[in-house]
């Protein structure tokens, strides 16, 4: 048997970024300035301005958006959501998922070619700055000091990544703290500089190392369209009918205005498409739409912009790539109002309504009463029964309270050992205290009572119900 080992080539492409060995497939793709290119760089660079911008601005007294997760609040346009609004970013989960469903449903992938951070960072940051260095697809640039123009590129990428990751985390730690730290010695927060160092370092290996593969690979959002899109949903689609059988054309002549005086004479069994592979040239994740949707697509609309290019030459209809469906791309009749574009809709109206309705009616503070550790009861010489609990009260409003706690049914029980809470805006403390009850208020060994909790602003005040713990008998040494 021969030693020699046979590698296999695939029957058909396995991803656009491997080569038929195996080996990783570099992408630079080619510019393509068109229509498409110059919206999305504007909506690039609205959105990299916002998302640098908002950690900054301030709104009603708090940040515009703040996730502290180490204290387990979340600030979204200066309303904090605190631990117990459970239902309410549950809430706010569903309606992002549901919304993604229904753009996704009607216009495709918009996300990923318009507003995905990878593609924003990615096509307008990150390749911006490898063209101008050291040149791209189509307008390479002279090879002298390559290799200093390549350091600097990756000088540039450092920078850019630096800022990115600083700009993420205070999503997180708050813009204050970021400006301290930023000014201050890494020494004094070194858990901090850790953060940032490896952020930034996963900043590098993505977007200098990984790039295209996160769509092409680690991106879940691609392997579920296929459940998302139906054929009515607007896409990047190749029209074959009127494109194939594909071959060379030659150019339209034109005046000197640019006027189209004489179309070409063309084979008639040929259709528009002149094999130019520009819009696979173009394409960021190096893929051929001609060979219809496929999971690497973003929908960026650059290979529409390299066509209509190509189209204009030869004085053929632009469009042979472009935005719409696969029910109108085979003759067909697109559907607007079909059961996924009216159930969504349904959902997020559902699912806002109720976010609002709990939003409006949410009490100016939380309380909770939690059992003690150790014994449920103790039972005093005077034969009172006392139980140890903890009051945990969230100020929910905008401004310092301070919160007292009675109990007011059944009469004879009373609070000890507790001192009034104050408690800073939008904070969350608790405090032990010790609930005396005389035994005759116990039926079979518990008792529920009525506890008032009121603060000092006028803006709270409510009566819960906490059942406490007795004895179902007196030990002979206690009866009286």
């Amino acid at each position: 048997m021969s030693d020699e080992v046979t590698n296999l080539a695939p029957e058909e492409r396995v991803l656009s970024t491997l080569n038929d060995d195996g080996s990783r497939r570099w992408l630079n793709p080619r510019l393509s300035k068109g229509v498409f290119l110059s919206a999305r760089r504007v909506v690039a660079w609205v959105l990299i301005f916002v998302f640098s911008a908002i950690p900054w601005i301030p709104f009603n007294g708090n940040p515009m958006v703040f996730l502290d997760i180490i204290h387990r609040e979340f600030t979204f346009f200066g309303k904090t959501f605190l631990p117990t609004d459970t239902l309410l970013l549950a809430l706010l989960l569903i309606t992002g998922f549901v919304s993604v469903f229904l753009i996704t449903a009607l216009f495709g992938r918009v996300w990923c070619g318009w507003a995905c951070p990878q593609t924003v960072y990615m096509e307008f940051l990150y390749r911006p700055i490898e063209r101008f260095f050291v040149g791209g697809s189509g307008k390479p640039k002279a090879k002298n000091l390559l290799g200093l123009r390549k350091i600097l590129q990756y000088v540039a990428y450092l920078i850019v990544s630096i800022h990115l990751s600083q700009t993420f985390i205070s999503y997180f730690v708050g813009a204050a703290n970021l400006k301290e730290w930023i000014w201050g010695s890494p020494a004094d927060h070194p858990a901090a500089f850790g953060v940032m160092f490896v952020t930034t370092g996963l900043m590098m290996f993505d977007f200098a190392y990984f790039r295209e593969q996160v769509c092409c690979v680690m991106c879940p959002y691609a392997r579920m369209q296929s459940a998302l899109l139906d054929q009515d949903s607007m896409i990047v689609t190749y029209d074959k009918k009127r494109g194939d059988p594909r071959g060379k054309k030659k150019r339209a002549k034109k005046n000197e205005i640019g006027e189209i005086i004489s179309l070409p004479i063309l084979e008639e069994e040929l259709g528009d498409c002149i094999d130019c592979t520009m819009c696979v040239q173009t394409c960021p994740t190096g893929i051929d739409i001609r060979d219809g949707l496929q999971l690497e697509c973003i929908g960026c609309a650059q290979c529409v912009d390299a066509c209509n290019v190509v189209m204009e030459k030869i004085g053929r209809p632009l469009g042979l790539i472009r935005y719409s469906s696969e029910r109108i791309i085979n003759g067909g009749k697109s559907h607007l109002i079909r059961p996924r574009v009216i159930i969504y809709p349904l959902i997020l109206i559902g699912a806002l309504t109720a976010f609002v309705f709990l939003l409006s009616t949410k009490p100016a503070a939380d309380v909770l009463f939690i059992r003690g550790q150790g014994l449920p009861f103790n039972i005093l010489e005077s034969t009172d029964i006392t139980n140890q609990v903890r009051v945990r009260i969230s100020n929910r409003t905008e401004e310092a309270a301070t919160y007292t706690v009675s109990v007011i049914e059944p009469e004879g029980v009373r609070i000890d050992d507790f001192t009034p809470m104050t408690i800073d805006a939008v904070e969350t403390s608790s405090e032990m205290m010790l609930i005396i009850a005389p035994y005759s208020v116990f039926k079979d060994g518990e008792v529920i009572l009525s506890i008032k909790i009121v603060d000092d602003q006028g803006n709270y005040e409510t009566v819960e119900t906490y059942k406490i713990l007795g004895p179902m008998s007196l030990p002979k040494e206690k009866t009286p």
